[in-house]
């Protein structure tokens, strides 16, 4: 079964040796690789545990949680539609998932109580730190397509590490306007020092886009363009240096557009697998309070992209 729904939460279990502890939820939810992620890493700690699918209507995320943690779930990660009401339905959230907006990941305690994390922000910056061999902290970061959740999440995690410049692209300002304003009241005064200096806004089309590219030392692109083998580059991919550090928050097709012609122009790149993996990994060990088998995890999706 490729899912199930919360009707049928009494009948996880049937036939199977292990018990479903884990799920991801979302609407449409067959789709998601979070099984293919987190399973390998549930054998490979010995856990007596399955991870499952369950597709959730809008507006029954609280129903859903409540159904779920009766039905012997620990654990659980949010997909798209429901990662707002997915916070609105947590007992308490983590500070840093209340500033971006959204969780992705629910830790239930004994009593069924829920805590709500966003994995996307750390998760990234373990990304960063993996693929490149640097601190996020230490970079001039741009964001093109700032205005999504994915956009979002990175954006918060680029101002708590302190970067020391933030570039929020969009096609549309007014989306990514007020997001700038809750930025910059992130954290304490001590360590956001002239964060209106730092942290700034330029739509797509501006003609200041190329030198706020040259200006900058990671480039993020998590706009969707470039899913379709056809897509362009999301700005014009002659603005790459060799200098740049590229990070598409794609990861199927491997090679975007952009990361192709980025790589062209001697820049280091790298696409959002890493994402994928590292913001299941810091999910698993909410969940189980151990590190996560990071190998094995990028086994099981691997096989299943390739395959």
């Amino acid at each position: 079964m490729k899912f199930f729904t919360i009707d049928q939460l009494d009948q996880i279990n049937e036939g199977e040796e292990k018990p479903a502890r884990y799920a991801v939820i979302g609407n449409p939810v067959a789709h998601s690789l979070s099984p293919q992620l987190h399973q390998p890493a549930l054998d490979a700690l010995d856990q007596d545990a399955r991870y499952i699918r369950v597709e959730v209507e809008i507006g029954k995320v609280s129903e859903a949680f409540e159904k779920m943690h009766a039905a012997g779930i620990e654990g659980i990660n949010v997909t798209v539609p429901h990662k707002l009401e997915a916070l609105e339905a947590c007992h308490k959230v983590d500070p840093a998932a209340a500033s971006m907006g959204a969780v992705n990941t629910i830790v239930f305690d004994h009593e069924g109580k829920r805590t709500g994390f966003n994995t996307d922000g750390p998760g990234f910056a373990r990304a960063i730190r993996e693929e490149f061999g640097v601190d996020l902290g230490d970079l001039k970061v741009i964001i093109v397509g700032a205005g999504g959740g994915a956009g979002r999440a990175i954006a918060t995690q680029c101002v708590l590490e302190n970067c020391p410049q933030i570039i929020l692209v969009n096609r549309t300002l007014e989306k990514i306007e007020g997001m700038m304003e809750d930025l910059l009241r992130l954290g304490q005064p001590e360590t956001l020092e002239g964060p209106r200096d730092r942290i700034s806004t330029i739509a797509l089309d501006d003609t200041g886009l190329e030198e706020a590219i040259a200006a900058s030392e990671l480039i993020i692109n998590t706009t969707s363009v470039g899913l379709k083998s056809v897509d362009p580059s999301p700005f014009p991919s002659h603005w790459v240096e060799p200098h740049h550090l590229v990070y598409d928050t794609i990861y199927n097709p491997e090679r975007t557009r952009l990361l192709r012609d980025a790589e062209s122009h001697s820049a280091r790149v790298a696409n959002g697998l890493s994402l994928l993996i590292h913001q299941g990994a810091l999910s698993l060990e909410y969940w189980l309070n151990q590190d996560a088998p990071i190998s094995e995890m990028r086994k099981g999706v691997l096989e299943t992209i390739k395959g």
